[in-house]
This record gives structure tokens, C-alpha cells and sequence, in this order.
């Protein structure tokens, strides 16, 4: 090691601490690299960190950059790729969305994102969830009413929508409303979205006057009640700021090497939400932490003027150039020690708290869940990794298996799995879970504390054999879902009913077992079988497009295996192809206007 460490240049750079099996456990960024690896060696790096990596590497190897700036952009697509035990790796809590519009488009439509994809378009968000994003998009087209059909639709459409018939529309697809009127729509709907809205209220007011004086009551009283319904919204922020420009606040609560973070969203003087994040446990100092934050969310985040952190950062000055070059203007960090700022930090170290509140009593809630899971099955160890299998064939064509993955009750997935069923000739459960199940176990990177399969005694049984063979040992059930057919009286009528109950089936017990005294324990085993249920459909249906699409291309003439690929590289997807304008077909490199349109039209009848 004293080698290697004598061979490390004084550049900037990454480096990669390794354990005994060769696994990357940690990964580092330098402005200097000899001298930052040289301080784990020497025991001058004095981070409580430091000394715990070093018990646990056996080697250690680096990758030089021109610049530190280059470094820090390396070391977090490394940790991506890696993701090392030891680094501080973000989680979300909660899926957030984006809203989108593109301004190039001649009527813009405003809708949901997870991801950029349109580099044309505006972005606003993120959205602490789903839910608050779809509540702010549908008050947006109550008072911005922008269309929402797709382009296709919009196109084709012969006639308004039911949503011009109940306001929610001014039907640009019929020209019920005119180029120049409807982009003052759109740029109303950016700045409520960017947080002018002291200004937006101002030239709605101007509009509302100069209709009034012009006798355009009907637009005037349109423009009064989006003025009543943007004042109402004002008057719910509780948070008003002298400091108009946006802010993004990074609050942290540590415990017990807990980590908690909460990001604060201040826009325009105003709070317009927060994101939170996984609680991390991690042996690395805060500032590391609040790094981490800012290297791996604004990577693909929208930048705020101004962050405010709660500590300062030992790389600042490399941090703010490249965040500043993201944003293509000057960005500030800013350890806030008094004033607004300050007080911004402490709220959002507060709702940090709360956060690890209630985060520790999910937890033990969930550990309850899994202890009582364990005691009524009779498990080995507490299932905190459940693995579900689930086989999807109909018809007996594209048959496929899905594996879901529960850690900690709680759906993991990164780690969920699909296969093809790839022996043809025996199209039966008890071959296809065979099948699934030994190209999972052949090379077991990690064995689950639980086994599910959906089924009875014989998937159970081939679950053991395959497991059996493979010399692996862990836990392992078969749920199934059974009719049982009863009778109910009322007087002299009978009533045939029906009733489905999901039974446990154990190895080495004749008879299933019942849960149903136990209801915790038994809806998150039936939320497992259910989501890997739903993830096998998923795949299948997704095949299934794609065969029923290539047989729609094979009717068109000039449409080859070479073609179709292209079609598929292109768009992603047949439902995208599917879905696509004739515009779009038309920029397909290879498919001529020609042959574009024949494909526009065959999907359209399709």
C-alpha cells in the first residue's frame, strides 16, 4: 500500500477505497490526491470517518482529472454507478413530479414530468409528491385554462372537448380563441408557476381595467376571478420575505449518526413547498453531508439564485463554479448565521425534525409488521429483505416472471427483476417458476430473509427444489388466493356466495395457514404478491404491444426488420411510436415523408 500511495500524482482527482472482496466501499474527490490518501495512511485526516474506512480497505485505487471541478462531476457519476455502502447516497421519501410546458409549441400545454426529456421546455417544480403537483396543475387550469389534450388529439379533434364545455378550456383546437390571447394564458400560467405574482396580479388587474373601459364585460369578469383566486392563494403563505430573489434552504437534524434533511423551496419572498429525503445513517461529518446534497440533487434539480446551508463547505469555491455554469448566471452559498436567512435555516432544520419523528415511528411500526410476520410463520430471521415471485401468461405467448423486492416493508426497486420465459416447449407455472427461479438463485449476489411464490403446495414445492439444488437455505412461503363457496340464508331464500381468502402454504405443514387474525402481517404480504402481480402484467402487456405494433408494420409495405428497429430506437416504445405526430415520423432518420405517412395512417385505423 505504501507503493501505491507513492504513485499517487498531486492532481485533482477520485478516488475509490475497496474492501478484501474487491467491492467499491467509498468514493472520495481531491484537489490533490496524493496528499488527501496519504492523510488516511498517516491519521491526519481527523474525520471520525477516517479510521473506520481504513479498517475496512485493502486497497485503494484513483483516477485523475485536469480539474476539481471535473473531479466533483466524476465522483458522483461514480457514485451512481457504484453506490458505495459509505457514501451519503440521497433517497427520496416520496416520487416527485416536474410540471412542463414548451413555449415553441403554438398552443403550449402545461402537464406532468418525472423526467426532462424536451430540452425546449420549461420545467417548474420539483413537487414534494404527486399529489401536491396534480393539485397545483388542476387550480393552474381552473384559472389559466390552457389545454391538456395531446398533440395528437388536438390535431384530429373535429370538435371542442368537454373541457371548453365546462370552462376549462377556450378550444384553440377549433381557433375559439386567438394566437396572441392565448400566449398571454401561457405567460400568466410561468409567472404564477416562477412565483411573480405580486406582478401577474398587477397586469391582471391593468387587463381587467382596459377590458372593462373597452366594454369586453365577459372577459373583464374572467379576469376578476382569476384575480380573486390568485389573491386568495397570496393569503395562504405564512412566509413573506423582504429577498425577492429564489432561495433553496438545506436544513439537517442528525441523531444517534442519523442523518434527516429537509429542503425549504422560497420563491419570489414566499414559501412555496419542501423535499425531503431518506433519513441517512452515515459516520461522515455534516459537512461532507450538506456536499452531498448539493452534489447529487442539483445535478438534475432546478437552481435556485441562493442556497443557504447550515455549516460551511471545505469545496465552496468548486461547488459555486459549477453550479453557477449549470445555471449560466452566479449562484451564492450561504452559511447562514443571523437574520431572515438564519431564521429560513432554523424552520428548516425544525421540519427536519419532524421528519425524524415520524420517520422512527414508521420504522417501528414497520419492525412491529416484521416481528409479527416472523412469529406467525415461524420464520428463521426477521424477513427485512422479502423477495416475491409471479409468472404472467396468457394465451400462452410472452410468457414472463417478475421478481419484487421488500426492504424493510417497503418496495425496493432498484432491486426488482423481470424475466422471459425462455423454454418455449413446457408452458406451465410449475416449469416457467422453475425456470425464473434458478436463473435468480444461479448466481445469489444476496439471499432473501423470505421467499414468496403466488401459488399453492406446488409452486411452494418447486421453490424448495430449486433452492434444494442449489444448496441455498432461507425461508420460504406460497400465497395463494382460494374460492371458497358458501350459503347464506334470509328466511327461505338461499344465497350461493362466493368468498376469496388468501392461505399460507409452509413447508413441512399439510394444512395452509390463515392470517386473518393477523391483518397487519397479511396486507403486507398481500401488497408484495399484489405489486409483483402488477409488475409481471406490466412487462407482459408491454411485450405484447410490441408484437401487436410489429404486426400492424408488417402490413405496411416497405417496412422492414431494419425499419421497425429504428422506429423502436427512436420513440422507445410502440405505444410512443403509437402516439407519435406525422411530424415526428417524418424526422425519423430513413423514414421518408412517404413512408411516414402510410405509417401515420395504418396506426391511426389501427
Amino acid at each position: 500500500m505504501k507503493k501505491e500511495v507513492a504513485s499517487v500524482p498531486r492532481l485533482p482527482g477520485v478516488y475509490m477505497m475497496k474492501d478484501a472482496q474487491g467491492k467499491v466501499i467509498y468514493i472520495g474527490k481531491a484537489n490533490n490526491l496524493k496528499t488527501r490518501i496519504n492523510s488516511y495512511y498517516t491519521g491526519k485526516d481527523t474525520r471520525p470517518m477516517a479510521p473506520f474506512l481504513m479498517a475496512r480497505t485493502k486497497n485503494v485505487e484513483f483516477i485523475a482529472t485536469s480539474t476539481p471541478k471535473e473531479a466533483l462531476i466524476l465522483e458522483n457519476n461514480l457514485i451512481k454507478k457504484h453506490h458505495p455502502r459509505y457514501n451519503v447516497v440521497l433517497r427520496d421519501d416520496k416520487t416527485y413530479y416536474h410540471l412542463c410546458l414548451d413555449p415553441t409549441e403554438k398552443y403550449p400545454r402545461l402537464q406532468l414530468a418525472r423526467k426532462k426529456l424536451n430540452n425546449r421546455a420549461m420545467y417548474f417544480g420539483p413537487y414534494p409528491s404527486g399529489l401536491s403537483a396534480k393539485e397545483t396543475l388542476r387550480f393552474v387550469q381552473q384559472i389559466f385554462p390552457l389545454r391538456s389534450c395531446r398533440d395528437r388529439d388536438f390535431k384530429l379533434r373535429p370538435r371542442p372537448c368537454l373541457e371548453y364545455q365546462i370552462g376549462r378550456c377556450l378550444a384553440p383546437c377549433r381557433q375559439f380563441i386567438d394566437e396572441e390571447n392565448y400566449r398571454q394564458l401561457v405567460e400568466g400560467a410561468v409567472a404564477f408557476l416562477r412565483g411573480r405574482r405580486k406582478k401577474l396580479l398587477s397586469d391582471l388587474t391593468k387587463q381587467m381595467e382596459d377590458a372593462s373601459q373597452s366594454l369586453r364585460y365577459e372577459e373583464a369578469a374572467r379576469l376578476r376571478d382569476r384575480i380573486v383566486a390568485l389573491r386568495h392563494v397570496l393569503e395562504k403563505q405564512h412566509v413573506d420575505l423582504t429577498d425577492r430573489r429564489e432561495l433553496d434552504v438545506v436544513g439537517v437534524y442528525a441523531a444517534a449518526d442519523v442523518y434527516t434533511l429537509c429542503l425549504l423551496f422560497v420563491r419570489d419572498g414566499k414559501m412555496l413547498g419542501s423535499k425531503s429525503f431518506t433519513p441517512v445513517k452515515t459516520r461522515a461529518d455534516l459537512p461532507e453531508i450538506v456536499s452531498s446534497v448539493l452534489q447529487q440533487y442539483y445535478m438534475e434539480a432546478d437552481l435556485p439564485d441562493e442556497i443557504i446551508v447550515p455549516c460551511e463547505l471545505p469545496d465552496e469555491i468548486v461547488f459555486r463554479e459549477w453550479l453557477s455554469e449549470k445555471k449560466g448566471k452566479k449562484i451564492k452559498i450561504t452559511a447562514a448565521r443571523k437574520g431572515a436567512k438564519k431564521a429560513l435555516l432554523d424552520m428548516a432544520c425544525a421540519n427536519a425534525r419532524e421528519i425524524d419523528a415520524a420517520s422512527r415511528d414508521k420504522d417501528e411500526q414497520k419492525k412491529a409488521v416484521l416481528e409479527l410476520l416472523q412469529e406467525k410463520l415461524g420464520l428463521s430471521n426477521l424477513p427485512r429483505r422479502i423477495e416475491c415471485f409471479d409468472i404472467s401468461d396468457i394465451g400462452g405467448k410472452n410468457a414472463v416472471g417478475s421478481m419484487v423486492v421488500f426492504s424493510n416493508g417497503e418496495p425496493d426497486r432498484a432491486a426488482y427483476r423481470r424475466f422471459r420465459i425462455r423454454n418455449m416447449d413446457q408452458l406451465d407455472d410449475y416449469s416457467m417458476m422453475r425456470e425464473v427461479l434458478s436463473r435468480r438463485f444461479n448466481v445469489p449476489d444476496t439471499v432473501p430473509d423470505l421467499l414468496v411464490v403466488d401459488g399453492g403446495k406446488g409452486q411452494l414445492n418447486i421453490a424448495l427444489a430449486v433452492l434444494n439444488e442449489l444448496k441455498i437455505q432461507t425461508d420460504v412461503i406460497g400465497l395463494a388466493k382460494e374460492e371458497r363457496k358458501t350459503f347464506s340464508t334470509k328466511g327461505v331464500m338461499k344465497k350461493k356466495e362466493s368468498l376469496k381468502r388468501d392461505r399460507v402454504y409452509l413447508r413441512g405443514r399439510k394444512d395452509a395457514l390463515m392470517l386473518n387474525s393477523s391483518p397487519a402481517a397479511l396486507t403486507l404480504l398481500q401488497r408484495i404478491r399484489d405489486e409483483a402481480h402488477r409488475f409481471a402484467l406490466h412487462y407482459h402487456r408491454k411485450l405484447r404491444q410490441k408484437d401487436n405494433l410489429k404486426s400492424v408494420l408488417d402490413e405496411i409495405p416497405d417496412i422492414g426488420e431494419r425499419r421497425k428497429k429504428i422506429l423502436l430506437e427512436r420513440f422507445g416504445s410502440a405505444k410512443k411510436i403509437k402516439e407519435a405526430s406525422l411530424n415526428d415520423l417524418q424526422n425519423v432518420p430513413g423514414i421518408g415523408k412517404g413512408l411516414a405517412t402510410k405509417i401515420y395512417q395504418a396506426l391511426s385505423n389501427d
